[in-house]
């Protein structure tokens, strides 16, 4: 009887503490940031438009009317984050269309199980070999918010090779965010940077492409080590409940006689010839979100009529696709409303004005690093990189010419505090939307991800050190 007082009170204890769900750890941190703007000093700094570029003035920093965010306005900004994200959410939908229509035909099946075949038994290779090809697609700019079109076949894979979601997850996530997040090639948020900096665009590639390299190696060893973990001892951070998101499973046979004929074969190579379009499309012609929505409606189109489904079946497939990827999209929106609240309350640029007047008198190592701290607690509040660029470099440069510290040096600070930052930023809407879209609790996530985000926060203080030391130029 005591026995099962105590199950039952344990179970009531689970029930009153469970975890918030993503949409409701969103609604908060928002409702948390209007009722802040009637409290933070509003304040603004004076813009001006260079090129296409519109940057802070430094030193132009003023109050302003107070401007708080009402309770009408409050709920306002969350349809106002879903139009401003809108071309990720349609991403994200049409990923779920178009994974679901390749799965129909079976050719997912196919190469799943070819992988499987090739790698079973060198899983290091598959995670060196993936991250690292993800990593130089996100070192470039090419693929950052369309990583979440590549989530679900991170996912599929990730049940044959008896991995957990967290692992398909991580290999094509932080494989793309250990090079964006150590940018040396993007056009934006670095190239934004260094001409914001009246740098030589893309200058200091030496010292950046060493950074790259071990962010990109730390990736790899930490996701390599956890799942050998796994299968050690079977002790995934999920629990027992390995892929919390049924909608991954919906058409994968585990059995080992799985057809791969010359349909499926055509249906691989003209996504894989789409694909690599779409790279190129961005490489050359600044092709983003918008341009790889239509590339995936093309792929499950031209995939159905190749797998010989009826025009019909290729439509009720890729909106039931869609359909169970809605509940990820959607909490993309969901957190460009934050932002869009601290935009609307004024309180951005006051926040930066606050953060930076703390470097003001300090040595040129500790203002490097705090520079580097500073743009990391900024990145919670500023979730876009380029957005944070054109507030906080255009402040951040004529102080650090004050201070002795290389302009060079300023960009690198910024771009690795952001950085470390993105992969557990609970206001990333590419985060958040990975994570809805594959289930993982955010709580778990960060648990998984910290002592990696950890390792980068030391490479990136090495580097820093090492930049000032060696006054790392050309400015």
């Amino acid at each position: 009887m005591n026995l099962q007082t105590a199950t039952d009170t344990k179970q009531k204890t689970k029930k009153i503490f469970q975890r918030p769900d993503a949409y409701a750890l969103m609604f908060f941190i928002a409702l948390i940031c209007a009722i802040l703007s009637y409290f933070v000093p509003a304040g603004e700094f004076k813009r001006v438009t260079k090129g296409s570029i519109t940057v802070a003035v430094p030193g132009s920093y003023h109050s302003v009317e107070q401007s708080p965010v009402g309770f009408i306005e409050f709920l306002s900004a969350i349809p106002q984050g879903m139009i401003a994200a809108s071309s990720i959410i349609f991403l994200v939908l049409f990923t779920g269309g178009t994974i679901a229509v390749l799965e129909k035909t079976g050719a997912i099946n196919g190469l799943i199980h070819t992988v499987v075949h090739k790698f079973k038994t060198r899983q290091l290779l598959f995670i060196a070999v993936v991250g690292g090809i993800f990593s130089l697609l996100g070192t470039t700019g090419i693929v950052v918010n369309s990583v979440i079109g590549f989530i679900p076949l991170g996912l599929l894979i990730a049940r044959f090779l008896k991995w957990d979601a967290i692992v398909g997850v991580a290999v094509i996530y932080l494989g793309t965010y250990a090079g964006f997040n150590s940018t040396i090639l993007s056009p934006s948020p670095l190239g934004v940077s260094q001409k914001i900096a009246e740098l030589p665009l893309f200058s200091g590639i030496g010292l950046r492409s060493a950074v790259y390299v071990c962010f990109l190696l730390a990736a790899i060893t930490y996701i390599y080590f956890y799942a050998k973990r796994l299968e050690k001892t079977s002790n995934s951070i999920l629990g027992d409940d390995w892929f919390p998101d049924k909608s991954f499973e919906r058409n994968v046979d585990n059995s080992q006689n799985i057809s791969f004929n010359w349909r499926q074969k055509l249906i691989l190579a003209v996504t894989a010839l789409s694909l690599i379009g779409f790279i190129a499309g961005a490489l050359w012609l600044n092709w983003s979100d918008i341009e790889m929505s239509a590339v995936f409606i093309f792929i499950a189109i031209v995939s159905g009529i190749i797998g010989g489904l009826r025009i019909n079946d290729i439509a009720k497939t890729f909106l039931s696709g869609c359909q169970s990827l809605i509940y990820g999209a959607l909490i993309v929106g969901m957190a460009r409303s934050i932002s869009i609240i601290l935009e609307n309350g004024k309180m951005l640029d006051t926040i930066v004005n606050f953060l930076a007047s703390l470097l003001e008198g300090q040595s040129p190592l500790f203002g490097a690093i705090g520079m580097y701290i500073l743009s990391a607690v900024l990145h919670f509040f500023i979730s876009s990189g380029t957005g944070e660029a054109v507030v906080l470099v255009p402040i951040l440069t004529p102080l650090a010419d004050l201070m002795n510290i290389t302009r060079q040096v300023v960009v690198q600070a910024v771009m690795l505090g952001e950085g470390v930052v993105n992969c557990f930023n609970p206001t990333s809407g590419v985060l958040m939307g990975v994570l809805a879209a594959s289930g993982i609790p955010y709580a778990k996530w960060v648990r998984f991800v910290l002592p990696l985000v950890a390792i980068w926060f030391v490479i990136g203080l090495v580097f820093i050190i090492i930049g000032v030391l060696i006054n790392w130029g050309p400015y």
